[in-house]
């Protein structure tokens, strides 16, 4: 006789999980549609806030008329890269490639952060992948948070963009998983680190691995005092 009881935690958690993620992406395709523009391209990096690892900054550029149904399906799951499982960003990351109109990518080296600084260096990371984009005159551009000073291409910055336009945030998934991917390579030639763990952000068992080991290849030397005074919170 089949169970009679309430459906389980789980069981019942998905269709509210699939429910929720359905309208937050709503919200994202709602905010881009609302922009009045056929064509809207989005700016977002990763890794800023790192002790370890490179930048990346990416874009993209989003065709609502040239949206199929299927690529409106496949990207129904679109929001805040840093909100969603590692799982569900390597899910959609392909899903972003296929709808797409175009993608850039810009990455600075750990070196680079130290030489030039960490806010120039995004500032400029961020410009050279909307200018690459290219999105052209028709396009509203935006960028998660930063006006860019120096870019050639008129945009709007907007505050936790990659929670409220669905091409910010479809950039936020591009450049996320192509940095955890370098990352996750990176730990190979670094091991003791766990870089293939935490992908060079700031956590306890990273400050533990730097306290003992010292700073890598890979460290940003520029963030050395801030890795150390964190390490006597």
């Amino acid at each position: 006789m089949p169970p009679t009881g309430p459906p389980t935690a789980s069981a019942s958690s998905k269709p509210k999980t699939h429910l929720r993620r359905l309208a937050r992406s709503r919200r994202l395709f709602a905010f881009d549609r609302g922009l009045q523009s056929r064509h809207v391209a989005g700016a977002d990096e990763a890794g800023r806030g790192c002790l370890a690892g490179p930048l990346v900054a990416a874009a993209v550029l989003i065709d609502y008329e040239r949206l199929s149904h299927g690529d409106r399906r496949a990207l129904s799951g679109l929001h805040d890269s840093k909100q969603m499982t590692e799982e569900r960003r390597l899910e959609m990351y392909p899903c972003v490639l296929r709808a797409a109109e175009r993608v850039s990518v810009v990455v600075r080296s750990a070196a680079g952060i130290d030489r030039r600084g960490l806010h120039v260096t995004n500032i400029e990371a961020l410009s050279i992948a909307l200018e690459r984009l290219g999105p052209g005159e028709a396009a509203i551009s935006l960028v998660d948070g930063f006006s860019l000073p120096r870019c050639a291409v008129p945009h709007r910055a907007v505050v936790r963009g990659d929670a409220t336009s669905a091409a910010i945030a479809a950039a936020s998934v591009i450049a996320k998983v192509t940095r955890d991917r370098y990352m996750h390579a990176a730990a190979r030639e670094h091991p003791g680190w766990g870089f293939e763990e935490h992908v060079g952000y700031s956590t306890p068992e990273h400050r533990a691995a730097i306290e003992e080991r010292g700073i890598s290849p890979l460290h940003r030397r520029s963030f050395q005092s801030v890795a150390y005074a964190q390490l006597e919170l």
